[in-house]
């Protein structure tokens, strides 16, 4: 079996140029919330704990998607949550030595009835495709829970091959 091989092109030590060419830069890597780090190495592979979407210490919005939330909303917090991880990568690995995010777990605080979960982990997705490329594309989930920790909307955790 062969080492796995950093990314190129649109990933690992470009995904630097990538974010700034969207106008992102990476955020300080959110504390914990309780007994937890916010990522772990094993082996080749790198476990990013839940990630809120705050953003400076704060989240934007608080509540339910499809009540207090809107599904656009959402979507623009779970780009937020995919950068905190992306940062919590960072902070543990450095993204140069990523090789290819693997999966994505969204969760979605929803309203009663609500089942865009899919549209609204689009916006996790999407940002990892938009730094990676190919290499961004993921196994995923997109779950429809009742509550999230800080009456938050939405939460990513993601497991990425680094090399």
């Amino acid at each position: 079996m062969t080492a796995p091989t950093p990314v190129s092109g649109a990933g690992g030590a470009d995904a630097y140029a990538r974010l700034a060419e969207l106008g992102l830069t990476l955020p300080q890597v959110v504390p914990p919330l309780a007994a937890y780090v916010p990522a772990v190495q094993s082996g080749n592979y790198v476990y990013v704990s839940g990630q809120l979407p705050m953003v400076d210490g704060k989240l934007p919005y608080t509540g339910k998607v499809g009540a207090d939330v809107t599904p656009e909303q959402g979507t623009e917090l779970a780009r937020y949550c995919a950068l905190n991880a992306l940062a919590a990568i960072d902070a543990l690995v450095g993204l140069g030595r990523l090789v290819k995010i693997v999966k994505l777990t969204g969760f979605v605080a929803s309203a009663e009835g609500f089942t865009g979960q899919p549209a609204v982990v689009n916006g996790a997705s999407q940002l990892f495709g938009d730094v990676f490329g190919e290499l961004g594309r993921h196994a995923r989930s997109a779950v429809g829970v009742a509550e999230l920790p800080l009456g938050a909307p939405v939460e990513v955790e993601v497991i990425a091959e680094i090399a």
